[in-house]
């Protein structure tokens, strides 16, 4: 699938993985639309590549069908969805006197789950009436984590939502393969990220040590290269590709 003059959809594309994706592919020659829940960070950002921002929480079907409905309307229908937008809140399932995580739990996968199906079932929707360029109509590309394969302790919201991703990618793929729409995901490790910058320095150290090669956290801008060739690579497909250096997370 080409980028250039190809309109592009990137959520979460205010800050982290979605910024440098949403850069990244405007500076490729694509008409980039970002969903983002902060506006401010969001319009920010579009209006420094050229693209445009739209409010969206992810996880209200409703409000990204209309989003969506918008790009349509002013940037043409996409081609390509890139799907960045998540939280990482951390709790055990059991906590401190008796705490339970079930409302974290239950936002965790609302936003990063449905929020992944809903913008990747209207974005495939638009996609399907659009006519297809050699085989293809378009790539959709989700964000699943390593923590799908290696949860640590206080992750099994993230976990699970991650996992689900990763698992959906390739019944979604086959759902999708009789209308030209590829569907493949991004497991990240460890990145420069505004997750991971909060961090205390020395945290971080201690996790960047555990990295075998090369032994730094990831730059985002190499989550966007690998988006950019799971997009132009029409081979690739129903698959989750781990980006991480090697790393496998300890328990905690």
């Amino acid at each position: 699938m080409l980028i250039e003059n190809r309109t592009v959809i990137v959520t979460g594309g205010g800050s982290g993985l979605g910024e440098a994706t949403a850069r990244h592919f405007a500076k490729a020659g694509a008409r980039v639309a970002i969903f983002d829940f902060d506006a401010a960070r969001g319009e920010a950002v579009a209006e420094e590549i050229g693209g445009r921002a739209f409010q969206v929480d992810v996880a209200d079907a409703g409000a990204v069908e209309s989003a969506v409905a918008q790009v349509v309307e002013t940037l043409g229908a996409p081609r390509v969805a890139v799907n960045c937008a998540g939280i990482a809140g951390a709790a055990r399932v059991v906590g401190r006197e008796g705490k339970l995580a079930i409302d974290l739990f239950e936002r965790t996968i609302k936003v990063n789950l449905f929020g992944t199906y809903n913008v990747m079932s209207h974005a495939a929707r638009a996609m399907s009436e659009l006519e297809p360029e050699g085989e293809e109509r378009g790539v959709i590309v989700n964000t699943a984590s390593i923590a799908f394969e290696d949860g640590q302790l206080g992750q099994t919201a993230y976990a699970a939502s991650k996992g689900a991703i990763a698992s959906l990618c390739l019944p979604a793929a086959r759902d999708l393969a009789k209308l030209g729409i590829r569907v493949a995901a991004i497991a990240p490790g460890l990145f420069n990220t505004p997750m991971m910058q909060g961090l205390p320095e020395e945290t971080t150290a201690a996790i960047t040590a555990n990295i075998p090669f090369p032994a730094r956290l990831g730059d985002p801008g190499e989550y966007a290269h690998l988006a950019e060739h799971i997009v132009r690579n029409a081979y690739i497909n129903g698959t989750t590709i781990r980006l991480d250096g090697s790393v496998r997370l300890p328990p905690r």
